[in-house]
């Protein structure tokens, strides 16, 4: 038995991280996460494991990645952008509105 077939017989069908419940006929969408991210430690007992949704589960990858990158939600936050590409767009809009010269 695999043990996706043995955590989702130990575990309840519930997400570990949103708390969402789901029925038999959506047991797909639950992956089982390792909690130490050692896919080859699955003991018997389930103890390195945890139920995600997909959700979740993509989530709590991502945040592994960026933590890795030097990302850390403690970090200050960025400047903010000084970038205008619509700068001046008022202007082009009401000279377009002007009558051209010479009575045309």
């Amino acid at each position: 038995m695999d043990y996706r077939s043995r955590a989702l017989k130990l575990l309840p069908h519930v997400c570990t991280h949103c708390a969402r419940d789901f029925p038999p006929r959506r047991l797909r969408e639950l992956t089982v996460h390792h909690k130490d991210g050692n896919h080859d430690n699955n003991p018997p007992d389930g103890s390195n494991w945890e139920l995600l949704c997909v959700y979740c589960h993509e989530n709590e990858h991502a945040r592994a990645v960026d933590f890795r990158a030097g990302g850390n939600a403690k970090q200050n936050d960025p400047a903010p952008a000084v970038h205008r590409p619509l700068a001046g767009l008022d202007k082009l809009i009401t000279e377009k509105k002007k009558p051209p010269k010479g009575g045309f």
